[in-house]
């Protein structure tokens, strides 16, 4: 801290950031339509926590009503939401809760009407190795849940395992719950629930850890379950239909998908019919109404949106806006869909699509900021990787920026789970550009940006890829006159933070300024850890041969070298962190200060009570931009320039 809160222009970063989160406008997130009852998440840049709330319309976002607020239940914003779901009649609400971004979660539900608790807490739902979820059954009464081992059933150190479904009836003992599905699953299973709009079917997505392989059952209402899909069947996303189908999102044959209907009276997947089939864009998601199949297609990071008749019949572009992303796409009442739409210059905004035109038009859900990015533009390039492989960039810059090879310059990367860097909006990010910066997102091999072959290209033993990736896309930057070593920092966290400790391990001189937050540094002890275990089926298992080598090849702990001279470096985690264990970045900050010959800092920053920036409360989340920001600046001889203040224009007299 002694070295955070003393940098140079962190004052004003700190003033700047801090305006530009908290004016915001609320935004919402998550929409459920429940026979014309919406409900959402909603997050008030004046509040520390989202909170659950009750809205009766698109278009009047001042009339929502909380339902759920964690910032009533704990003013001190250290209690967060880790999922909720309205009954299917819109008059219940079920809540996880979990404290100081542990993602450990306990049950809750809650009356809609008055927002009372009315029902008794069932422990341990949600953790952050695999998540949680429930599904109300039709009339309410009830509900399936995950539920994790109690105390006494398991080891203690299986109770982040063994994911299974149970169901409760209201009103009953939990220790009255029934088991319903789990006990042939893998360890490392994470399940997720939806009921059927009419509450007849229920459909369980089973995930075997985080490598992307999906396993299905369905259940109906008043019979057993039945297993839709297996792991190694290449089944990617499931949907409950409107018309007596599941759909299913195949890559099987078709690493850009497929999409499935699979009539629920012959849950067979060898009675699946193909209705959309591979195109030149991944599909990522799709939503069925009563008419249409509509369709989210990936193309290389920028989405589009096609509508399929269910009838038959050519598709229809839905007209989003040019280098877009449509971040979430939710089921209206009469057919028609919400959709939230964003991209690096405009903050999000939900546009509602008519069912019978077509039309879409923006709806008063809408994100307004003092963050403007008029004077900047985004160009989108590509590197060419160590293996030819071609891999985009997108540009954030200013406009009639001068490439004279000393802009100071930001790479961010991920690259892992078959996760997509997609255009996102960020109000802090415009700090970056005002001090005569230049951001760069990187849609590198490990995500889904181009379907299952570029996920597979950087996963398991293929993982090298991805940071050869990365260190192209630098050196793309720095050949093209963008900036030099001295003025180019690289940002990543969680998987993006081993991208960061391989790009300091195998190119230490090629980066002037690290900023790495909860990342996984040593490869060889990772899967000791419980959420480690799950990520065995993305990077691989110590106890293959092969896989060990690839492991300890890029692992960044090992790679570590006396005597080199290492970048700055400032590294970010959270005590409670469920998903990468602290002891990551503790261990590999010792090291990398013992063995660093350079005068520049090496620096560790721990949140006492966050985890793994889930459920952080607001003013963690500021505080953590305002020291990555006020760090890059210092580093890489950047300068803050606060925006000038609006003229006042003189009263008349």
């Amino acid at each position: 801290r002694a070295i955070l809160d003393n940098l140079p222009q962190r004052r004003a970063i700190q003033k700047r950031v801090d305006a530009l989160i908290r004016s915001n406008s609320v935004s919402f997130s998550g929409l459920v339509d429940r026979h014309g009852k919406l409900f959402a998440l909603e997050e008030d840049p004046k509040k520390q926590q989202p909170f659950v709330v009750a809205l009766p319309d698109l278009d009047h976002p001042a009339a929502a009503r909380a339902v759920v607020d964690p910032n009533v239940l704990d003013p001190a914003g250290h209690t967060a939401i880790d999922f909720w779901v309205p009954s299917l009649d819109g008059a219940k609400l079920a809540v996880s809760l979990s404290k100081g971004g542990s993602e450990a979660g306990d049950l809750h539900v809650y009356d809609v009407a008055t927002g009372k608790e009315i029902d008794a807490v069932i422990s341990h739902v949600n953790n952050g190795t695999a998540g949680g979820s429930v599904a109300w059954n039709g009339d309410g009464t009830g509900f399936w849940y995950t539920r994790y081992p109690r105390p006494g059933e398991r080891p203690p150190e299986d109770a982040g395992f063994f994911q299974q479904v149970w169901f409760h009836r209201l009103g009953t003992p939990v220790a009255q719950d029934v088991y319903e599905l789990g006990k042939e699953l893998p360890r490392i299973a994470e399940i997720a629930l939806a009921t059927s709009e009419d509450g007849r079917y229920v459909l369980a997505e089973v995930k075997n850890g985080d490598g992307g392989d999906f396993a299905y059952f369905l259940r109906p209402a008043a019979g057993a379950w039945i297993q839709l899909a297996k792991f190694e069947d290449g089944v990617k996303a499931g949907a409950l239909g409107l018309d007596g189908a599941v759909y299913l999102l195949s890559r099987q044959g078709a690493p850009k998908g497929k999409v499935l209907r699979l009539p629920l009276d012959t849950p067979a997947l060898a009675a699946a019919k193909e209705v959309v089939p591979e195109g030149e864009g991944s599909i990522e998601a799709f939503v069925p109404t009563a008419q249409k199949l509509y369709v989210v297609d990936l193309l290389g990071g920028p989405s589009r949106m096609r509508a399929f008749p269910l009838t038959g019949g050519p598709a229809v572009d839905v007209p989003t806006p040019p280098v877009s992303a449509i971040e979430e796409v939710d089921r209206l009442e009469g057919g028609s869909l919400a959709l939230e739409v964003g991209t690096y210059l405009e903050p999000p905004a939900f546009y509602r699509l008519d069912a019978a035109t077509g039309a879409l038009t923006k709806t008063a859900l809408a994100i307004t900021s003092l963050a403007d990015y008029s004077d900047c533009e985004v160009v989108r390039v590509f590197a060419t990787s160590k293996d030819g492989t071609k891999v985009p960039l997108n540009i954030i810059q200013k406009k009639g920026i001068k490439l004279n090879g000393r802009n100071p310059t930001l790479v961010y990367g991920y690259g892992g789970y078959g996760i997509s860097e997609q255009p996102m909006f960020s109000a802090s990010r415009r700090v970056w550009l005002d001090s005569g910066g230049v951001y760069v997102d990187v849609n590198l091999r490990g995500g889904g940006e181009y379907g299952e072959a570029w996920h597979k290209a950087g996963n398991l033993t293929h993982k090298q890829n991805v940071f050869d990736d990365f260190y192209a896309a630098t050196q793309w930057l720095i050949g093209h006159e963008y900036c030099d070593v001295r003025h180019l920092g690289i940002l990543g966290g969680s998987n993006g933070g081993l991208l960061m400790g391989a790009e300091l391990t195998q190119h230490p001189q090629a980066f002037h300024a690290v900023v790495s937050a909860v990342g996984i540094y040593d490869m060889l002890r990772v899967e000791d850890t419980p959420n480690g275990q799950f990520n065995v089926t993305e990077f691989g298992t110590v106890k293959d041969p092969e896989q060990f080598k690839a492991l300890y090849a890029y692992s960044p702990y090992h790679h570590v070298v006396d005597g080199t001279a290492y970048p700055a470096i400032l590294m970010l985690t959270g005590k409670n962190d469920p998903r990468v264990d602290p002891w990551h970045s503790r261990k590999m900050i010792a090291r990398l200060q013992a063995a660093d010959a350079s005068p520049r800092p090496v620096l560790l920053r721990t949140t006492q009570n966050a985890g793994h920036g889930i459920g952080s409360s607001l003013d963690e989340i500021i505080a953590q931009r305002v020291d990555i920001y006020a760090f890059l600046v210092a580093e890489l001889g950047a300068r803050y320039h606060a925006p000038a203040a609006p003229r006042k224009r003189r009263a008349a007299r």
